[in-house]
């Protein structure tokens, strides 16, 4: 039924959302005690200032399989999805918004789209719950990102997301490249897919993003291209477009050179005086800005074949359920970065005896096993989209 996924992992960004926590997780545990999927949900509070994480520490008291990180301001999200991926011991890892506005029950959708083979499944909220000034800046953006990066998403924002254990380990997240998962992991090689979502209306809070988020993904957007065209080989960009203002500049230098030996040998040609000419001063401006970025060229070479990771985006300041005993492991603490450093290796995911990452069993919302014999063929999605009815309304 659920194929070679029998684990998942919820990482579930929050922010000034105490009125949908609970919710949010009831709705979960119904649709995947219906899918008799074992699954953790692992919250990080991205600096919330009302009571989402008081809200999210009682969770943890009552739910084994709960827990939760919170940051000692806000880092975004980017940094939240980082601190949770760092954690996941699901075969299969959820992302989804806190506002409830994403239904758990199509958690069975992105299940059977990465059984057909896809790494990573993207939500598409066909018909959205929101205003105009977000919903058409948001086409804008997507067919952007389609063109220029050959992912072809109708929804790039969707927060609702699935992947396949390995791709979390394997993707990098720092600043504003959230928006930008399934790009950076096609261009690791990782297989990219979309299901349709149902998207409901915020019915607390309000949204966290303004009118800038457009200008920021555009910028992002840029960056993103760079990174995943000439991120390994910065030569092949900067130093072509050193080659380009070089040759230019030398080309037209050689002209500007002709030209004044042909003043002095012939009466019909007009001598030329070349430091009074703008075109002789435009020649050395373009050879040397070649040469410099082409030298630059170099130097990023050199700095990408001898960097490493950068250190954690973020800062925890404490953990609850039953993370809490584990937070001397926290990659952002001084002790742990010494730590790693003697062994010369980052902290790992638990692992089981099976080699696969593997969260506490402790950790884990466990289900009844069925037999083959008393397994159901297939899962009714009619009935699961009664069981949100009582936490969101259409």
């Amino acid at each position: 039924m659920n194929g070679p996924f029998e684990t998942a992992t919820f990482v579930i960004p929050t922010m000034d959302e105490q009125d949908t926590v609970a919710t949010l997780v009831e709705q979960i545990d119904q649709t995947c005690q219906a899918m008799h999927l074992r699954h953790e949900i692992l919250f990080v509070d991205d600096g919330s200032t009302d009571e989402t994480w008081q809200r999210i520490s009682e969770l943890c008291q009552r739910h084994d399989h709960v827990q939760g990180i919170r940051f000692r301001r806000n880092f975004g999200k980017a940094a939240a999805l980082s601190a949770g991926f760092a954690r996941a011991g699901g075969d299969v890892v959820f992302t989804m918004d806190a506002d409830l506005q994403d239904d758990p029950v199509e958690i069975p959708k992105f299940i059977e789209k990465l059984n057909e083979g896809h790494d990573v499944v993207s939500g598409w909220k066909q018909k959205r719950k929101d205003a105009l000034d977000k919903t058409l800046p948001s086409k804008v953006f997507n067919w952007m990102v389609s063109k220029m990066t050959g992912v072809k998403l109708n929804d790039h924002n969707c927060g609702f997301k699935a992947y396949r254990q390995g791709v979390v380990k394997d993707v990098v997240l720092y600043g504003e490249r959230h928006r930008f998962v399934p790009v950076l992991a096609a261009a690791r090689g990782w297989r990219v897919g979309e299901v349709p979502v149902v998207h409901h209306a915020r019915q607390f809070g309000q949204s966290k993003y303004g009118v800038s988020r457009l200008a920021k993904g555009f910028l992002d957007l840029i960056s993103i291209f760079f990174l995943t065209t000439f991120g390994k080989r910065p030569l092949h960009f900067v130093g072509a477009m050193g080659m380009l203002f070089f040759f230019s500049g030398g080309l037209l230098m050689g002209w500007l050179t002709l030209r004044k030996i042909a003043g002095a040998v012939f009466e019909s040609v007009s001598p030329l005086i070349l430091h009074e000419s703008a075109q002789f001063y435009y020649c050395i401006t373009a050879i040397l800005l070649g040469a410099q970025m082409f030298l630059a060229g170099l130097i990023a070479e050199l700095i990408v074949s001898l960097s490493e990771q950068s250190r954690t985006p973020y800062s925890i300041l404490e953990f609850a359920g039953t993370m809490a005993g584990d937070q001397h492991d926290d990659p952002s603490s001084s002790d742990n970065d010494d730590r790693d450093d003697q062994n010369g290796q980052a902290p790992s995911a638990p692992v089981g005896q099976d080699g696969s990452p593997q969260a506490a069993q402790s950790g884990w919302e466990t289900h009844q096993d069925v037999s083959a014999d008393d397994e159901p063929e297939d899962i009714n999605l009619e009935s699961l989209s009664m069981l949100s009815s009582s936490g969101v309304s259409e």
